[in-house]
């Protein structure tokens, strides 16, 4: 056992290029004689029940390219061996000393198994009897037998197989039977609407792993008895039609509730005293802690600890739980000291930020880690596929910003009111006010989006701040709910927020009445900017997000070698420039010259060679300092869900979100660091929606505490169906999947199993022929075989018309549903507006979006089991870009990338294509974005 650790770092090295373990993505080893053997990537989402497992999840980290965080998960198979189970945890502890000792590690037994674990293989695992030693057959040499399943979870999904018999089907739960022919799902009467969504998408996994995608699919009902049909045929296998009875809870249902944390120390390998008051001090670096929350149990390991310690904390874990008899669903989490999990923080009222540095040792062990990979792939005469030192240095990538062509409205506060601000003043906005700005504009054909917040000065009165909130939300409700609302604090103004302003100038100082009032009762001097007194106005921006220029004091220490200034001093304008200024800089300061002093010539002044005059008109020359302005660090995003508990505002997140998360009966909270939005469903219940903004400022306060989180970001409400470009930006969006209305299982069922399901399971206000034919074209398009089968899988009908057949049936289904909205959002001239209040419509269907992929017959692009795209039909940049004058025929609009040479691929990139598609989908389009591939 003494060199296990060796042997773990060598099978780990022992990896193609693709697989380096520095690297995002997923590994995985089966315990095999008490060492971890590689599973191939082609076995991944595959357990036995008779074996256990190592799974490393390797992340990007908050600090951007180079920087991962680990998730290190050890799954236990219910008929695994004692010894088996306890290698895995072994392992898990050397995997983490390799890299560094950074990881959070993972306990998952079978069938309790955490949503972060499987949401690596969405929509979820489905493990198989035996294991490696009782020499388990591939699933495709098994005789097929009927299988019965539970689902549970509306996120991802528990799937549990249970004994085939009608005793086991009750009235809560939600079932799927497997059967050689058909696939069945039973809802129990009193099941979740969500979790029988997610079991439509369990169902569509198990067509394509067993069934290649061509078996017939049918949905039945608890208490909707008919001797025909599905549901008849249902209860035929089962012997025949009896009454089912209440559920049974087994050792197995009994899930422990989420409890306040209570903290010991552990001591000898043993779990010890327990600790009344903590806090973050508590902690102590060469300690190890044990947090029993009830469902979740904790090991918090010091940064100062050796791994024998950290091991026996492991064990003394286990021993905790079999000694306190606790339910086999908890949950046993191994956190390393600076990088605790938000679960984890949420037990404490506040968790000060720190930076988490790793120690020497452990950055050695990192360090030395990746150069043997390295060695090793010179050895094999690959060498690593890394950027070139010649490679060229992509730019800020540009985020999504809103159409241009859109008509933009700005009103300050002012007595209680808003007041309607001069074009010819819009894009200056003082620092003692408040302003509201709607800018209406056309994202897609025939339909009106509307991007409204309100804008907070640092200096405004909380009168006017309030104001500004109740206009904005009247405005909101006047507009039939349809509008992202947004509230934005100075400084911190979001891209797409500036983008709308050319230019955007903040100034000191305030025009409302609000402001002069309270400066005067408390003495404060007014600095209100005036075009005639002294003031330097610094242009930090390069660019149409972030050129955004700001009112300094008219002073030399002002000034900054990194940026450009307006400056007005005496008689004079001067445009001063900084020696590292840019030439867009200089360009942005000119315009901003004329729009604050129109028809004024500017003097333009150097760094270095001012002259006396522009010195004396600053009070005399002075030494400044010239510091880089830092960005925000950069993170990924999260969404989570949230519920208030006995007043406590509880989050849960969403891992490996993707847009199919968004169900219509839920509020989600999309955390992007830069950006925090609440999105509302279409289902939820219009007394919460207006509480939305309320719930996305409890969250940042609670993020604030514990996670570090500006109490200042800007926050925005989306409603589903009118998300904007600049939230679907972080997810795989598709705008098709907004044309279908309904609850979760009712736009679950329409995508993937067509329109005759959908009818029959009360789409609401439908009925009418015309629908029925629109959605059973719909149908046909995702539908690989008759009988109710279909879905999007590997088993999807393929062909050279199906892209015409898809779009010709959203157009159908789209022009019906258009018909039908408009003899409700166009009454009579009499009748009043549907007030917001009232109960929700469905959201305004559009015309189709053409495709962008158009084109038919495409040359053809391939992908490997890693994910990466390529063709053997290559072209040029110029020929794949989106303004090219000589564009290549009949690709993939969508994946013009795919299309270019490994070398240029590089070239216009900047990386590989290994690198690329391991990127976020969001990531990748951005990135595409900036060198017009998207």
């Amino acid at each position: 056992m003494a060199n296990n650790a060796d042997r773990m770092q060598k099978s780990m090295e022992a990896k193609t290029e693709d697989e380096k373990i520095a690297e995002p993505g997923l590994e995985i080893w089966r315990i095999e004689n008490f060492q971890p053997v590689p599973l191939p990537k082609s076995d991944y989402g595959t357990f036995y029940a008779g074996d256990s497992y190592v799974v490393l999840k390797t992340s990007t980290g908050r600090g951007g390219a180079g920087v991962y965080t680990y998730d290190i998960h050890f799954w236990l198979g219910k008929d695994t061996s004692q010894d088996e189970s306890g290698t895995a945890a072994i392992k898990a502890v050397e995997l983490d000393a390799i890299l560094g000792g950074r990881a959070v590690q993972h306990r998952e037994p079978q069938t309790f198994e955490s949503d972060k674990f499987i949401s690596y293989f969405k929509p979820c695992i489905a493990p198989l009897e035996g294991g490696v030693k009782s020499g388990f057959k591939k699933p495709e040499e098994e005789e097929f037998e009927i299988r019965l399943y539970t689902c549970k979870g509306k996120r991802v999904v528990h799937l549990k197989q249970v004994p085939f018999s009608r005793s086991v089907l009750n009235h809560d739960d939600v079932f799927i039977l497997d059967t050689k022919e058909k696939i069945f799902q039973f809802n129990g009467a009193n099941s979740n609407i969500q979790e029988r969504a997610k079991a439509l998408e369990v169902i569509q996994f198990l067509k394509d792993k067993y069934h290649e995608g061509t078996c017939n699919v049918a949905i039945v009902d608890d208490g909707k008895l008919q001797a025909e049909g599905d549901s008849g045929e249902f209860w035929v296998i089962f012997g025949g039609f009896a009454p089912i009875g209440k559920k049974v809870l087994g050792d197995d249902d009994i899930v422990p509730d989420r409890t306040p944390g209570k903290l010991y120390s552990i001591a000898g390998g043993q779990v010890a005293d327990q600790i009344d008051d903590y806090s973050k001090s508590t902690f102590e670096s060469d300690k190890c802690y044990l947090m029993d929350c009830g469902a979740e149990v904790f090991v918090w390991v010091g940064r100062a600890t050796q791994v024998d310690d950290r091991k026996a904390a492991t064990q003394a874990a286990e021993e905790f739980l079999t000694s306190n008899n606790r339910p086999k669903a908890t949950l046993v989490t191994r956190l390393i000291q600076g990088y605790e999990t938000h679960p984890f923080k949420s037990n404490f009222d506040s968790w000060p930020s720190s930076t988490a540095a790793p120690s020497a040792e452990n950055r050695g062990k990192v360090a030395e880690n990746r150069g043997k990979v390295s060695a090793l792939l010179k050895q094999q005469g690959g060498g690593p596929k890394g950027k070139e030192k010649n490679t060229p240095v992509i730019e800020e990538v540009v985020p999504p910003l809103l159409d241009t062509n859109g008509k933009l409205e700005v009103w300050s506060i002012d007595g209680g009111a808003k007041n309607p601000v001069a074009s010819e003043n819009i894009g200056k906005f003082y620092s003692g006010d408040c302003y509201i700005v709607l800018y209406s504009y056309h994202s897609r054909e025939k339909k009106d989006d509307y991007y409204l917040c309100y804008w907070i000065g640092n200096d405004s009165t909380e009168e006017d701040q309030n104001t500004a909130a109740k206009l904005t939300t009247s405005m909101f409700n006047s507009l039939k709910g349809r509008p992202v609302q947004g509230r934005v604090y100075q400084e911190k103004e979001p891209p797409q927020f500036i983008a709308l302003f050319q230019p955007m100038v903040l100034l000191k100082g305030g025009l409302s009445s609000s402001y002069k009032s309270y400066i005067a009762e408390k003495g404060i001097e007014d600095e209100t900017y005036s075009p005639d007194s002294a003031s330097i106005i610094r242009i930090s921006g390069t660019a149409v997000h972030n050129n955004k220029a700001v009112h300094l004091d008219p002073v030399a220490a002002s000034l900054n070698s990194h940026e450009c200034f307006v400056v007005h001093a005496g008689s004079h304008l001067y445009i001063w420039q900084g020696t590292q200024s840019t030439y867009e800089q200089h360009q942005w300061a000119a315009k901003i010259a004329e729009f604050l002093k129109p028809g004024v010539v500017a003097k333009y002044q150097k760094e270095g060679t001012e002259s006396a005059t522009f010195w004396l008109g600053l009070g005399g020359k002075g030494d400044f300092t010239s510091p880089k302005v830092q960005l925000d660090t950069i993170r990924d995003p999260h969404l989570f869900g949230f519920s208030l508990s006995k007043g406590k505002f509880e989050v849960e997140e969403v891992y490996n979100f993707d847009q199919d998360d968004l169900l219509p009966e839920d509020m989600l909270i999309l955390d992007t660091h830069a950006e925090v939005f609440v999105w509302v469903g279409q289902a939820v219940d219009s007394r919460e929606k207006k509480n939305a903004l309320d719930y996305g400022q409890k969250y940042i306060e609670w993020a604030e505490a514990l996670d570090g989180l500006s109490p200042r970001v800007p926050l925005y409400k989306v409603t589903e169906g009118y998300e904007p470009c600049f939230f679907t930006t972080y997810f795989s969006w598709e705008p098709s999947k907004t044309l279908i209305h309904g609850n979760a299982f009712q736009k679950k069922i329409t995508i993937l199993f067509g329109a005759g399901n959908a009818e029959g399971h009360g789409n609401q206000g439908g009925g009418a022929t015309q629908r029925a034919s629109a959605l059973a074209a719909l149908n046909s398009t995702f539908s690989s075989s008759g009988g109710g089968g279909g879905g999007k899988g590997p088993g999807a009908a393929k062909g050279p018309s199906s892209g015409s057949q898809r779009r010709a049936a959203v157009a159908a289904l789209s022009g019906v549903l258009t018909d039908e909205k408009a003899k409700v959002d166009d009454p009579p001239p009499d009748s009043p507006e549907k007030p917001e209040e009232a109960p929700e419509e469905p959201i305004e269907p559009s015309e189709p979006i053409p495709e962008e992929n158009d084109t038919e017959p495409k040359v053809a692009i391939e992908e490997d089991e890693n994910g990466i795209l390529s063709s053997q039909s290559t072209f040029t940049y110029e020929q794949v870009r989106v303004k090219s004058e000589n564009p290549a025929p009949d690709i993939d609009l969508k994946r013009r990338e795919a299309y270019l040479s490994v070398e240029e691929f590089e070239s216009v990139l900047g990386m590989t294509r290994e690198e690329f598609y391991k990127l976020p989908k969001w990531k990748q389009d951005l990135t595409k974005k900036k060198v017009d591939l998207f």
